[in-house]
């Protein structure tokens, strides 16, 4: 059906259907959390980045929090395709045939890039941070007591932005697929664009210029590849839409000569009743 002949009601309703299938594919992904959740907390405890540190319980229930917390985050992280798809599927009736088939191929790389980031965060940045954290606490000869509940919000805070920060190349490639921002405007907007990566990094990282530059840094990389992946999806934008206006302009002189050989017989009828 054409979306211009949806009504709002209509949408909604469709709407409705596409977020009912991505949350019956979450409560799935909720039971594989569940089971995944209690090696990977172990893992980060004994064998990751804080196999050094001792993590403490400082209320009953921090053990179930942190739990719950690493089940919904591996949840999410095993719907985000499912979620993705559902999104492709409800915007996909507004885009020409080419543009469906480019960008169904963007989710695969989504979900590549999502899990990027969050390893790059914890095996990168992650280890970075704490050092510095346990440097200074040891510069002003303060003992460190982790608790788990806290230690595992630090964490998530830390590498679930850099997940989603991560999908900024192929959102730059979808805007510029589809024709709605530009490899140039993406350069003009440098200057601001690098200011929201500075902020960013700011509320990521600790009051540390050296942790704010090292964090900052791979943002403006990946800014700098988004705008490098932005000339390619527009350049095929621009010949799509080139082939598109080709192809309009022969269907009308195909409409035009039609009309004109209707209208020479149409003559030609009048002239043998005559």
């Amino acid at each position: 059906m054409n979306p211009k002949e949806l009504t709002v009601v209509e949408h909604m309703e469709e709407l409705r259907k596409r977020l009912f299938i991505v949350a019956s594919f979450f409560v799935i992904a909720l039971f594989a959390g569940f089971y995944a959740a209690k090696p990977i907390i172990k893992y980060i405890q004994f064998e990751g980045e804080g196999y050094d540190l001792t993590l403490n319980a400082f209320s009953v229930g921090d053990p179930l929090t942190v739990y719950l917390q690493v089940t919904f985050t591996v949840a999410c992280i095993l719907v985000s395709p499912v979620l993705l798809y559902q999104l492709w599927s409800f915007i996909t009736p507004g885009l020409h045939e080419n543009e469906r088939k480019a960008t169904l191929k963007y989710i695969p790389y989504s979900f590549v890039l999502c899990i990027a980031g969050i390893l790059f965060a914890y095996y990168i940045l992650f280890p970075f941070i704490m050092r510095f954290m346990l440097g200074l606490a040891t510069d002003l000869d303060i003992q460190d007591t982790f608790g788990i509940k806290e230690y595992f919000s630090f964490l998530f805070k830390l590498i679930i932005p850099f997940g989603i920060l991560f999908q900024l190349p192929v959102v730059a490639m979808f805007v510029s697929r589809i024709g709605l921002v530009s490899p140039q405007m993406m350069v003009k907007s440098r200057k601001y664009a690098y200011f929201v990566l500075i902020v960013i990094s700011v509320f990521l990282a600790p009051p540390d210029f050296i942790s704010n530059v090292i964090i900052a840094i791979p943002l403006f990389a990946l800014y700098e590849i988004s705008i490098i992946i932005a000339r390619v999806g527009y350049r095929k934008f621009e010949i799509a839409e080139a082939a598109r206006i080709k192809e309009e302009e022969e269907r009308q002189t195909e409409l035009q000569v039609e009309e004109l050989l209707a209208e020479q017989r149409r003559q030609i009828e009048e002239m043998t009743k005559n």
